[in-house]
């Protein structure tokens, strides 16, 4: 009995021993990586003066910190006021580039230039929408030294003026809205100076079609009320087709996020323009003032419409073919602003 209980005690040591050497063993614990920092040098474009060296700089920091770090260094170029680029020929870099991504080694050289004070998009945007709709309205209740003094505070006797009036209004009414409630607006500023010149074209127009529409002298449109009547059909359908698109594609993107989705046709039957063109915003736009154009019988308005239309064809081609650039599956249906033709 005492050797067959020694031989099962020994049996299970065995046993034991077997299951002990049979266990993994720990791992042991990994080395943390090394991280390699970067060094930053900030070189004046136009004079090639270093003007900051940047040491220890992470290698997933972007453009935009890097500009956050020169801010600091020189407070009067805030990072919206900065150009950075590699080369100092080649092209700016974007704010979401990464620095490890970037063709530099560890000692990187950025070139940079002043772009001038700048402004937000919504600042921009708001001015050339108020220039207008005051511009207009001046016009309308015929200010003095607009025209002869007998007129001055008049109404126009004609109904399609105050009904043009209404229209006008409403539309520059509506911009300011939506820059205030609906846009979300990517691009950061423009320059200071380039304000002068948008705010220039939209007042100075809005100015030459409320001298002939309010003129005293003014004549209604040929077809008398079915052409007013139709364009203002024209006017108010693309009027609410153009905002259904802004809403549209304010719901395609997140607030903060840069990600870019394709536009599809929602349940709204105005966005079912997307079927047919890329940029159906303008497509409306365009319908808007030739409904305004038809309506007034203005060849001011007409002007205005045309140079908008080559203007917005020009932004519509860009914002298609960078689709189509971007996205394999994108529609090939689509045309740019009109469909089937351009």
């Amino acid at each position: 009995m005492d050797v067959l209980a020694l031989e099962a005690k020994t049996g299970n040591a065995g046993d034991s021993d077997k299951k002990s050497s049979s266990r993994p063993k720990p791992k042991p614990p990994k080395k943390a990586k090394r991280i390699v920092y970067f060094e930053v040098e900030i070189v004046d474009l136009k004079t090639k003066e270093k003007l900051l060296l940047l040491d220890k700089v992470e290698p997933t920091a972007t453009v935009l910190d890097i500009k956050a770090l020169f801010h600091k260094s020189y407070p009067k170029w805030y990072p919206a006021r900065q150009s950075l680029r590699l080369d100092a020929k080649g092209k700016c870099l974007r704010d979401e580039e990464i620095l490890q991504t970037l063709p530099v080694g560890t000692t990187a050289s950025f070139y940079f230039s002043d772009l001038g004070p700048q402004l937000t998009w919504g600042t921009v945007f708001l001015t050339e929408c108020v220039g207008p709709l005051i511009i207009y309205l001046m016009f309308y209740f015929h200010l003095p030294f607009i025209y002869s003094p007998k007129y001055d505070f008049t109404s126009s006797k004609h109904w399609v003026v105050h009904l043009a009036c209404m229209c006008h209004s409403f539309h520059y009414i509506k911009r300011i809205l939506e820059t205030m409630f609906v846009h979300r607006i990517s691009h950061g500023t423009m320059p200071l100076r380039n304000i002068f010149k948008n705010c220039g074209y939209y007042w100075c127009t809005a100015a030459w079609m409320a001298y002939y529409i309010n003129h005293p002298l003014y004549t209604t449109p040929y077809y008398g009320q079915q052409q007013v009547n139709t364009g203002l059909y024209i006017f108010l359908f693309c009027q609410l087709g153009n905002f259904s698109i802004h809403v549209a594609l304010r719901n395609l993107k997140q607030p903060g996020s840069k990600t870019k989705k394709i536009p599809y046709p929602t349940k709204n039957p105005f966005t079912w323009m997307f079927w047919l063109v890329s940029c159906p915003n303008y497509t409306y736009e365009l319908g808007t003032w030739i409904g305004f154009t038809l309506m007034t019988q203005c060849v001011p308005v007409a002007f205005f419409t045309i140079v908008g239309f080559i203007q917005m064809t020009v932004w519509a081609k860009g914002k298609h073919y960078g689709y189509l650039k971007e996205y394999r599956d994108y529609p090939t249906l689509r045309s740019s602003i009109l469909p089937f033709i351009l």
